[in-house]
């Protein structure tokens, strides 16, 4: 097959137009690079009405908004999930994981949740606490700038807590708390369990003149048309082309792999076009890589050549190694006191306005690291179900189980709004046997090997599972609840969701000072070739009680900004 090059020469080819690449493509645009920015899905901006989902009808879908394409629903905005046509991936025997892959500009950026919570001084030296996993070789004073800028770049609302291991940032004002939370406040605090403000990246005050403010239609997962929440086109993409960063968008491209010299240097990289399905390559002096923890995986993996025999960046055998996911359990609960309630706007914005960030201490418990607790519930907008069988709830007050037509339609507004949603996200353990490889049998449909995923939880994820559950249902009772299903057992692991469903997936590239034990240094600069730098969640040695998101975007501030540096001392 003939291969196309690019005659252009960029200063930067970034892959991936997620968090992490969405960053890194902003600060080095802005600083003069010119950069070449891949995506593996095709343009989108939450704006364009060809493709907005926002404010639409349950009606107007066929469906009243079920998904046969989108895990999450017909109006979700991500376009992928945890299955995309023609592009498999496989399993090691007796193993699980689900990996998630947005295929579009912006990545996973544009149907998240918002949750925007800093890693805190206990998160990057775990080791020194449970002598378990490996400390990061960085620390949260070297974060912490670019936590700072980040807030206020970006925006995210919150209160100031003084909470050591929860750090407070500059805070937009945060809502406040609906019925159900004022409810789950109630009963956690009963049973001493902490409530905070959410700290969600979604703009109650505006910012700059670009942005627009949230106006509560709770539909964040389906972008913001006004962007009013972040994702990584409307915050970082567009301000940078508009403000006259030089970015080339190559969309539609599945990087193959990153292409090297004699001396094992990073020249480019090699590309799929999907709309005419050749191959193509670019070139670049610096290569930065933002494709997701795993996609980043694969192409250093694919990128063999002799001066890497055992893929890009893997002379330590690391890469694909330490995967590691949030854990994930739950439980739902109906309140009777919210029965027949006077249906109002209560939509908010599309998350929680409280939360519980981890409150114990893991020395008395029998599981290392902690979780956060979210909330869901109230009178959102109904869409093809609610989640549970509202005939059933008559159950729990006496009444007659069952029925249709006008019994059913009664029954629908009775309980409207009665039910509270209960999830914990935890912190797992990295374990150097799980990990994603390349299946030596199974390639793609763009003829590229695809990742085999080797993933087992621990006694250690079990059992925070299972601390999970039983608080769940203390909380529950203390509101009032009856809490709903039966309570998950250790058959069925405590109800600890599948690894890859929390999508919080990070480790496959961690960082450290060591080559022989990591795949990129401090800077998150490969080890193996210093004109390649990986910007998503591969280099985190370690994950937190907390989502991931915001300390990506923090980290890859921080790294794209050493490129410029490097870049300006002639050192790339």
């Amino acid at each position: 097959m003939q291969i196309k090059e690019s005659p252009k020469t960029y200063d930067a080819i970034i892959v991936g137009s997620g968090a992490g690449g969405g960053m890194s493509a902003n600060i080095l645009s802005e600083a003069g690079l010119k950069v070449a920015l891949v995506e593996a899905g095709p343009y989108f901006d939450p704006k364009d009405p060809e493709t907005m989902t926002q404010l639409k009808w349950p009606w107007e879908s066929p469906r009243r908004g079920a998904g046969t394409k989108r895990a999450f629903g017909e109006f979700d905005m991500s376009w992928g999930d945890w299955e995309v046509k023609g592009e498999p991936y496989t399993h090691a025997e007796g193993t699980k994981f689900m990996w998630w892959r947005s295929r579009m500009l912006g990545g996973r950026t544009n149907h998240w949740g918002r949750i925007s919570l800093r890693f805190g001084p206990k998160d990057f030296k775990h080791k020194d606490i449970d002598g378990l996993g490996e400390n990061w070789p960085i620390s949260y004073d070297d974060v912490k700038p670019y936590y700072d800028r980040l807030d206020k770049m970006i925006g995210v609302f919150g209160s100031k807590e003084n909470r050591y291991n929860d750090p407070d940032g500059y805070f937009l004002p945060a809502p406040k708390p609906r019925l159900h939370e004022l409810y789950y406040i109630k009963g956690a605090r009963k049973v001493g369990v902490d409530v905070i403000p959410s700290r969600l990246s979604i703009l109650t005050k505006r910012i700059n003149k670009e942005r627009g403010v949230c106006f509560y239609c709770s539909q964040c997962n389906r972008s913001c048309r006004v962007y009013g929440d972040f994702s990584s086109g409307s915050c970082l993409i567009f301000p940078a082309i508009k403000n006259g960063g030089q970015i080339d968008l190559y969309t539609d491209s599945m990087v193959k792999n990153v292409i090297t010299n004699d001396e094992g240097l990073a020249t480019g990289v090699s590309y799929i076009n999907k709309k005419d399905r050749k191959e193509y390559t670019l070139k670049g002096r610096v290569v930065v890589l933002g494709a997701s923890a795993c996609s980043t995986a694969r192409i250093l993996l694919n990128s063999k050549s002799s001066q890497h025999p055992n893929g890009l960046g893997n002379s330590s055998d690391i890469v694909g190694r330490y995967l590691h996911d949030s854990t994930g359990a739950g439980r739902m609960g109906f309140i009777p006191d919210l029965m027949n309630r006077k249906t109002y706007n209560e939509d908010g914005v599309g998350g929680m306005h409280v939360y519980s960030p981890w409150w114990l201490d893991n020395k008395k418990l029998d599981f290392p690291r902690g979780y956060h607790i979210e909330i869901w519930g109230g009178m959102g907008m109904p869409s093809y179900g609610f989640g549970f069988n509202t005939s059933e709830l008559n159950k729990y007050v006496g009444e007659q189980i069952g029925g249709y037509g006008d019994k059913l339609r009664d029954d629908v507004k009775r309980f409207y709004g009665s039910v509270i949603g209960l999830s914990g996200r935890g912190e797992s353990i990295a374990m150097y046997d799980n990990r994603c490889e390349l299946d030596p049998h199974t390639v793609d449909q763009w003829g590229i090997p695809v990742l085999r995923f080797n993933y087992k939880w621990s006694d250690y994820e079990r059992n925070q599972a299972r601390h999970m559950t039983n608080t769940f249902d203390e909380i529950l009772e203390a509101m009032g609840a009856k809490v709903l299903g039966d309570k998950p057992t250790k058959e069925n692991d405590y109800g600890l969701l599948a690894p890859g469903q929390i999508i919080h997936e990070v480790g496959t590239t961690r960082m450290g000072n060591d080559p022989k034990k990591s795949v990129t240094n401090r800077m998150q600069q490969l080890h193996d070739s210093k004109n390649v730098f990986i910007v998503d969640g591969g280099p985190f040695t370690s994950q937190a009680d907390k989502n991931c998101t915001w300390t990506i975007l923090a980290l890859s501030m921080r790294t794209s900004e050493y490129i410029v540096e490097e870049f300006n001392k002639k050192n790339l």
